[in-house]
């Protein structure tokens, strides 16, 4: 059997997490990674995974202005960006009244803008060669939602959208875009890695306590094997004709299945009102 062509990927955030098992899955395969991190030291440690196709450049995704220079340089040493795989970006907790703007924007920067500005940069080179493939890592909270996470889930909401529009715009191009969306993964998502907000508001401890102590508890413990989501994502990016959304993990599967269920309850109860709202002949 054949054995497929090698591609050239570029992941943000490979310095832990998925963003790692991402790179290192793509690398045991043969690929090209150029993986972006935000420390020389972790630069370093990329670099020493495959030394001939692992490289590392340092990027802060919501420096938007350095993305365009960064997308050139990692195109001189690795050559055409075949895929692109957002994958930076962090969890917010926190009570939305007892929540800041400033925590708001934060989110948006690193999870919806700093994505885009990638996007933007690959996408000329894609659309001239007609072909590419843009991943952007969502999250089951992308279209599910649990309190006390409420900036985190708006930030993923706005990634799906995105990413589904801009598939059918580029769609005749020869690019494909897929949000993929993650369950509970074992990384340090809930744990070090995520930004909480201290409690201030005692009317919500009945609801909050319970969810951010079990969250704490469950870091490290997540059901997820990162190495199987990397394979899935070779597998996704292989395929002929990859689906506009993917969701990893039965946790995942799960609650959609659940909210899909409630939705459709929801409309059929509300639908006379729903139909009210037009002109009567």
């Amino acid at each position: 059997m054949a054995t497929a062509p090698s591609k050239t990927f570029l992941i943000t955030g490979v310095s832990s997490g998925l963003g790692r098992a991402f790179a290192e899955g793509a690398l045991a395969a043969g690929h090209r990674v150029v993986g972006t991190v935000r420390r020389e030291d972790d630069g370093k440690t990329f670099a020493a995974l495959a030394a001939d196709r692992a490289y590392p450049l340092v990027l802060d995704v919501t420096d938007y202005d350095s993305i365009p220079a960064v997308v050139a340089d990692a195109e001189q040493r690795a050559g055409s960006i075949d895929v692109l795989v957002n994958n930076a970006g962090y969890g917010h907790e926190g009570v939305l009244e007892e929540s800041s703007m400033d925590d708001l924007q934060r989110q948006f920067a690193a999870n919806v803008f700093g994505p885009v500005a990638m996007m933007k940069a690959v996408l000329p080179g894609m659309r001239e060669r007609r072909r590419g493939h843009i991943v952007n890592v969502t999250s089951m909270g992308g279209f599910i939602t649990m309190p006390g996470i409420s900036f985190y889930c708006g930030s993923k909401f706005a990634l799906e959208g995105i990413s589904e529009t801009l598939g059918k715009e580029v769609a005749a191009f020869g690019i494909r875009v897929t949000a993929l969306a993650p369950g509970q993964f074992r990384t340090d998502w809930a744990g070090r890695s995520m930004d909480r907000t201290p409690r201030s508001i005692g009317d919500y401890d009945a609801v909050m306590d319970p969810i951010r102590a079990a969250r704490q508890a469950k870091s490290g413990n997540q059901p997820g094997d990162p190495a199987k989501a990397a394979q899935a994502l070779l597998e996704l990016v292989d395929a002929a004709n990859p689906p506009v959304r993917l969701f990893l993990g039965g946790d995942a599967l799960g609650l959609v299945e659940q909210k899909l269920d409630s939705m459709r309850t929801e409309l059929a109860a509300w639908e006379t009102l729903s139909r009210s709202t037009g002109f009567t002949a």
